[in-house]
């Protein structure tokens, strides 16, 4: 699939606590945004399902911080 042109971006956002007067980041949660044909919709979620797996981001983080993720798919005009 084709992500250039905009095609693919990511909403992100944090949540954070207080722990000891310092600011820690607890949560993360990630909205992708496609710009896909609706029949791409099932390779979209089996792409979704095990990003993760291959994600540095989220190898490095997983253990300490809460990451989720969804996406929302949107028809070409």
């Amino acid at each position: 699939m084709d992500a250039s042109n905009k095609r693919l971006t990511a909403e992100v956002r944090g949540e954070i606590e207080t722990e000891d007067n310092i600011l820690v980041i607890r949560r993360i949660h990630v909205t992708y945004h496609l710009v896909a044909p609706a029949e791409a919709r099932q390779t979209i979620e089996r792409v979704h399902r095990v990003h993760t797996e291959h994600c540095p981001v989220y190898r490095s983080l997983y253990k300490t911080i809460e990451i989720t993720t969804e996406y929302k798919l949107e028809e070409p005009e």
